[in-house]
């Protein structure tokens, strides 16, 4: 199993942090792509990607291998392209002020949100200001297709994301549809998450041995079937959740 060096740069929580944690966990844990204690578990909840490979990078712990610059230099590619858009979407930009207050603006809430530190003084209050009075003229369908296209053009020019750890431009794009998703629902416009594609589900490692009865049979039929596979089981003789506990049982 490849594992990495991590982390590449020291982490903090930010102003953002712990809420963004616990709105995205809530929200992946329904979706099944988080265990049901992910909100307990030490490794999610770590400000440092994992160090194996085959687990996914959350959002928050994406400083810990991105570190500032790639991230500044991320945030600046993308206004380059939006100041360089026709008068209408540009012009919403030009009245909150040049483009280098956009970079350190966006630049900092990414830092804070990704387990940078305190960066982005005002946090959520701050973010949904900005889009309610400076930002209003976009948060709209043709706002965030637009958006949405200059983003996706950025990530796509970066391939040296992916190089470095094939993880992060996987935990990006679960960063920025999110975010996205949360934008459409506040502001009644469609879902323009079309980043690419995004994390996996997690899957934690499972040990049989080290657990109580009670914790195996909590396991859901999904986590089973994994969890004996991993080890070697054809869990095809055994079918229904209540035969998959007892063979883990025996093992």
């Amino acid at each position: 199993m490849a594992r990495v060096d991590l982390p590449n740069f020291p982490t903090q929580p930010g102003y953002m942090t712990e809420k963004i944690q616990r709105d995205y966990i809530q929200a992946a844990m329904a979706k099944n792509l988080l265990p049901p204690q992910a909100h307990r578990m030490a490794d999610i909840l770590s400000l440092t990607a994992p160090s194996d490979a085959s687990k996914p990078i959350q959002i928050w712990q994406l400083y810990s291998v991105l570190g500032q610059e790639a991230i500044v230099e991320l945030v600046q590619s993308f206004y380059q392209r939006v100041f360089e858009q026709d008068n209408w979407f540009r012009s919403v930009f030009e009245r909150v002020g040049v483009i280098q207050i956009h970079i350190n603006a966006q630049a900092s809430m990414w830092i804070d949100v990704m387990g940078g530190g305190p960066y982005y003084h005002g946090a959520e209050f701050r973010l949904n200001a900005h889009h309610t009075h400076n930002a209003m003229q976009l948060m709209n369908d043709k706002g965030a297709e637009l958006w949405s296209s200059l983003m996706l053009e950025t990530l796509d020019s970066s391939p040296h994301l992916a190089a470095a750890d094939p993880r992060i431009r996987l935990s990006i794009n679960t960063f920025l549809s999110f975010f996205m998703s949360k934008y459409a629902d506040d502001f009644s416009f469609e879902n323009r998450s079309f980043f690419g594609e995004t994390n996996p589900p997690y899957r934690r490692k499972i040990n049989f041995m080290k657990m109580t009865e009670q914790e195996i049979e909590a396991l859901s039929e999904t986590e089973l079937a994994e969890a004996l596979s991993d080890q070697g089981v054809d869990i095809t003789q055994y079918e229904g959740k209540a035969a998959k506990v007892n063979k883990a049982l025996m093992m």
